[in-house]
């Protein structure tokens, strides 16, 4: 019997809209969460899209569907809204991988680098950055980095070691990179690739910069061993662009495949946006266990009983503040 089958997914999509509506709150999802969580949010996307939407709205309350970090972006950027987490357990194994205590240690050893941290970080590794980067914009702002202070500027970069040789390949130049990484994406490799490729001849290619195959796609490519053709590399809010334009595809004759190489939740969104076109994962078994702790019953429960608040201490959240809004202004 799965998890669906242990309960009425409809029943419980109306309880929680209901509930939702009698606590004025927004119910915010992640592109990799359940479909039935997903389909029940009033936004899904990234977790830079989610808390800017969080700090836009004028709901007392966010019922956060994602991970630990990201209810605490949207605390950060949300201080006067009460931020609930359908599961206080639900973590990151790449905002793990890196401690406040071991960014200072890092910090200590490069005196006068500027410190760029993924948002997929705690707020207290945040309070001690420079500035916050997506997948999206890390590039841009890296580059932004090195124009205000000069192309020889010591950049510390984390946690993501993948993200990072992604930065690094395109500004044409090294920066010191952090040893960390997703453990779902760094289980996407070159191999899973190229088998999936072999049984999809034609298709296209989307890629998200954190996969453990992404810095192996962009020698193979810069080597003449992949075609560059159908290859994207792509943050989760480019897959959606990319699904939009197939969506708005009007010859038949064109009608799209795409290998996808992240979190198998970002799927259903893309599938939803683009029906016609066929989205495939680049490995089945890349689901991200803390994205799948959220589940309906949860968030009912956190709900209805105003349970699991995220709350960011004042003074670490102002601090994390800074780095965010550096981010935004400049993207």
């Amino acid at each position: 019997m799965t998890l669906l089958q242990l309960y009425d997914v409809a029943s419980l999509q109306a309880e929680v809209r209901a509930l939702a509506k009698a606590r004025d709150a927004v119910i915010l999802a992640h592109n990799y969460q359940l479909p039935e969580v997903q389909d029940v949010a009033d936004y899904v996307g990234d977790s830079l899209g989610l808390s800017r939407r969080a700090a836009a709205s004028e709901a007392s309350v966010i019922a956060f569907c994602g991970v630990h970090f990201m209810a605490e972006t949207a605390s950060v950027l949300s201080p006067d809204k009460t931020v609930l987490i359908p599961d206080v357990d639900a973590g990151c194994s790449l905002a793990d991988a890196i401690t406040p205590d071991q960014l200072r240690a890092w910090q200590a050893q490069h005196p006068g680098a500027i410190t760029v941290m993924y948002v997929n970080t705690t707020a207290a590794v945040k309070a001690l950055t420079d500035y916050c980067v997506t997948s999206a914009n890390a590039v841009s702002v890296v580059e932004h980095i090195l124009r205000e202070h000069g192309r020889d500027t010591e950049i510390l970069f984390g946690p993501d070691m993948f993200l990072g040789a992604y930065v690094e390949h395109r500004i044409g130049r090294s920066l010191h990179v952090w040893d960390g990484e997703c453990h779902v994406h760094a289980g996407i490799r070159p191999r899973d690739i190229e088998q999936v490729r072999a049984e999809h001849p034609g298709a296209d290619f989307l890629i998200h910069p954190e996969c453990g195959c992404s810095t192996s796609v962009m020698e193979y490519v810069a080597a003449g061993d992949l075609e560059s053709e159908g290859v994207h590399m792509l943050s989760t809010g480019g897959m959606l662009k990319y699904a939009a334009d197939a969506a708005a595809e009007t010859d038949p004759a064109r009608r799209r495949t795409a290998i996808v190489a992240t979190e198998i939740g970002m799927l259903h969104p893309l599938r939803e946006a683009a029906p016609d076109t066929e989205f495939i994962a680049a490995n089945e078994r890349a689901a991200c266990a803390y994205m799948k702790m959220i589940t309906l019953p949860k968030l009912r429960d956190a709900l209805r009983d105003l349970v699991h608040e995220v709350k960011v201490p004042a003074d670490i959240a102002e601090r994390a503040r800074v780095p965010i809004e550096r981010m935004i202004a400049i993207s």
